[in-house]
């Protein structure tokens, strides 16, 4: 099943015409038969939508886009969503925080585990 087939699978089941898929996402229904058709081409306008459609609804990344995992979000997804938050955001220092833990080793994560486990501990 491809992208398209699993977001019209999806509307179906949730029981929305296209139009009213659309309004909750902020589109029209003529934006959401052109996805279900896999008419859109160009990557940049279809990732917001994907991305959209799995905050509104719920929806696991992985499964929308990839057909893998469960259908839906996990805690995998949060963190995207957090990542993608900070990453789209005007807070350069947060976004250079996010490059630089993506850039740890295994030995810098366990540095960083371990810190973070003596602040826990620490009392109030």
């Amino acid at each position: 099943m491809e992208i398209h087939e699993r977001i019209q699978a999806l509307r179906k089941e949730l029981g929305l015409s296209r139009r009213a898929f659309g309004e909750k996402l902020g589109v029209s229904g003529d934006v959401i038969s052109n996805i279900e058709y896999n008419r859109l081409k160009k990557p940049e306008q279809k990732e917001p939508i994907y991305k959209l459609i799995c905050t509104e609804f719920g929806v696991s990344y992985q499964w929308l886009v990839h057909g893998r995992g469960q259908q839906e979000a996990d805690g995998s997804d949060e963190a995207q969503k957090i990542v993608d938050s900070v990453m789209t955001s005007n807070d350069d220092f947060a976004k250079s925080v996010i490059v630089a833990f993506a850039r740890l080793g295994k030995a810098e994560w366990q540095v960083v585990k371990k810190i973070i486990d003596d602040i826990k501990k620490s009392p109030d």
